[in-house]
């Protein structure tokens, strides 16, 4: 089966340039992307919407009464994940980057890849929309020019996939990764929904982190600890075993157990009540859990069809290079140099 491609203006930038939204459609499950941020607004499995996110480019611009969006569905870097105290050493040279997660630089700064409109490409008979954006050498801080493709694809068996790539001008570290939040219970269901969910992780080990989320260099087992998910965990019976005090919850690195293949089971996680469930591969060596642990527990937070959403009414798959790895030389390397080409892909599979 052929996936479908439409295409419908979504709203306008502050500058008033136009921001197009594209549904893709094949059997069961349907994505909506917006250039904007390159963003997934919706994924419908069986006619149930399973992401979080707005109605309108006022919650994706953060604009009252939608308040602040906390990256949804977005693509996120030019470095996803937090880079300790916000430089870098790189050849001999530092690097500082702008701060916005107190000491930290979060996500590529203050206005990072989720903050900009990007170009579009349809393939109608590939079935596609890819996104193309250009960054500029000392942008937020990084050297180096970067060109970006963002494709995502949808295939007949449930599979929505997105191929990240990036080429670049002069050394510079390259992580991205999408912020999207899932909640197979319907975007709308809160902690409630999410509760419910039960999840595996194909992951041995993970990366310890200090009070403010940095990881402290180490990789650790996760055996005898709150993260070892290999087995089948409902969410509800440990999340509020985490760590974070009122920020608790799951927002830590797994290094996967197989990172060998083009693609790599990462995770398996289900909704026994509506039987609904979600695969996540990747050629990563990690992937961020994130259970929303810094969404707002108060109702100042509107999504779609005017729900409200609060803490742990959602969980990131975020699959990435580990965090802070160009500050780490024992982790994974995220120098991307010129000549070399970024490739990362990650498909989530879904199904009822």
């Amino acid at each position: 089966m052929t996936t479908a491609v439409t295409q419908e203006v979504f709203g306008a930038t502050f500058t008033g340039e136009e921001v197009s939204r594209f549904t893709l459609t094949n059997g069961n499950v349907e994505l909506s992307v917006i250039s904007w941020g390159a963003t997934i607004t919706s994924v419908k499995v069986g006619g149930v919407d399973v992401v979080l996110g707005f109605d309108s480019m006022a919650g994706y611009t953060s604009s009252p009464p939608c308040g602040k969006n906390p990256y949804m569905g977005a693509v996120v870097g030019r470095v996803a994940n937090r880079i300790a105290e916000g430089k870098f050493k790189l050849d001999g040279k530092e690097y500082q980057l702008a701060k916005n997660n107190g000491p930290n630089s979060l996500h590529g700064g203050l206005v990072g890849l989720d903050k900009v409109l990007w170009s579009a490409t349809v393939d109608q008979e590939g079935g596609t929309v890819t996104f193309s954006h250009f960054s500029k050498d000392g942008d937020e801080g990084y050297p180096g020019d970067v060109l970006y493709n963002v494709q995502y694809s949808l295939d007949s068996e449930g599979a929505v996939k997105i191929n990240f790539t990036a080429m670049v001008s002069a050394p510079t570290p390259i992580n991205l990764a999408n912020h999207v939040y899932f909640n197979l219970a319907g975007h709308q269901t809160g902690a409630a929904g999410l509760n419910d969910h039960v999840m595996r992780m194909s992951a041995n080990c993970f990366t310890p982190v200090s009070d403010k989320l940095i990881p402290t260099g180490s990789v650790a087992s996760v055996a005898g600890t709150v993260f070892d998910l290999r087995t089948p965990t409902r969410l509800g019976d440990v999340l509020d075993k985490c760590p974070g005090g009122a920020n608790n919850g799951f927002d830590h690195n797994f290094a996967l157990a197989a990172t060998e293949g083009d693609l790599n089971f990462a995770c398996r996680v289900e909704h026994p009540v509506s039987g609904r469930w979600l695969e996540c591969f990747t050629n990563q060596p990690g992937v961020q859990f994130y259970t929303g642990n810094f969404i707002p527990a108060d109702d100042s937070l509107t999504g779609k069809e005017g729900a409200k959403y609060r803490k742990h009414g959602g969980f990131c798959l975020e699959t990435q290079k580990f965090p802070d790895s160009i500050n780490q030389p024992n982790f994974p390397s995220c120098v991307v140099r010129p000549g070399d080409r970024y490739l990362h892909t990650v498909v989530y599979k879904f199904g009822c």
